[in-house]
């Protein structure tokens, strides 16, 4: 069913993506009750990805286009920049599954914020590549700016933004993005947009062996991803809060900035890393991050 009255373009970036890539975009051609645009970028597939969307857009499902090899985060942010105008923006992956209500769900709680900028996400179900479910890693988010600069949580496949927030995002482009997810919610949560947080799976998010980014689904996996993340991201926290403070400083409070302006500066002397350790700020719903943020900040890897 079609809803005229809100626009929501769809933006998926896709690479080599042949083997799931239908899957998903039947998914998302079925989201109930909304108006979708589905726009794609192509990131330099040289399997039958191409073709696949060739035959979406001459159905006229689609429209996409194709650019120099930007990889996920910043093929995202161009997808993000070049969209037409709509009254939601929201990001897929090339192959996840979409419940039938995702979208719905995500511009029923965003309707919630008039004239402010805001931002959708939610839990996810996880699946093995014939979408049978997995054991799942459940969050449960402060939803603060001080989480949000410490704990990467959020996947960009549940992110729904609207037209407010996007106008804010694309002014400033970071030299500085590791992944388009974290960028969005950060930038969300520095410059005070409603978050909004759907604790029910929208979303099926495959997990096979070609995946960018996915979440470790039994304990030794993610304790090995926890401890390369402890030791291969040194500064990556202190580089995406000066990166927010060159772009978005005028769109914060006092407190966010100097919220961020704590975290941005490397090289800190043992007061100011014990300022920060003992900043009611810099909480997360996740003992295991905060316990290695914390061993971050005392190494002075933050």
């Amino acid at each position: 069913m079609m809803n005229s009255e809100n626009l929501i373009t769809v933006l998926m970036s896709s690479y080599n993506g042949e083997r799931y890539i239908r899957e998903q975009i039947d998914s998302i051609l079925h989201q109930q009750e909304v108006n979708i645009k589905l726009f794609v970028r192509d990131d330099g597939s040289t399997d039958g990805t191409l073709q696949i969307l060739k035959e979406y857009q001459e159905a006229g499902l689609l429209n996409f286009y194709t650019g120099k090899n930007l990889k996920p985060a910043r093929s995202f942010m161009q997808l993000l920049k070049d969209a037409p105008q709509a009254d939601y923006y929201a990001f897929s992956d090339q192959d996840d599954y979409w419940k039938p209500t995702k979208l719905n769900q995500a511009i029923k709680r965003l309707k919630l914020s008039t004239n402010t900028p805001a931002l959708y996400f939610c839990q996810t179900q996880l699946a093995d590549k014939d979408l049978k479910l997995l054991p799942s890693i459940e969050i449960h988010p402060l939803l603060t700016f001080g989480e949000a600069l410490i704990y990467q949580f959020i996947g960009g496949c549940t992110i729904v933004i609207n037209q407010l927030l996007r106008d804010i995002i694309i002014r400033y482009q970071p030299q500085y993005l590791p992944m388009h997810d974290v960028w969005l919610y950060d930038v969300a949560q520095a410059v005070g947009a409603d978050i909004h947080f759907d604790a029910i799976p929208q979303i099926l998010y495959r997990q096979h062996d070609k995946n960018v980014i996915g979440q470790g689904y039994n304990a030794l996996t993610e304790w090995k991803r926890r401890l390369r993340r402890l030791t291969q991201c040194e500064h990556l926290r202190s580089r995406m809060a000066q990166e927010i403070l060159r772009g978005y400083s005028e769109n914060m409070t006092k407190e966010n900035r100097i919220i961020a302006g704590k975290i941005a500066k490397q090289d800190r002397n043992i007061k100011e890393r014990l300022s920060v350790a003992f900043d009611k700020h810099y909480m997360a719903s996740d003992w295991r991050t905060y316990i290695r943020f914390q061993i971050c900040n005392f190494l002075n890897l933050v």
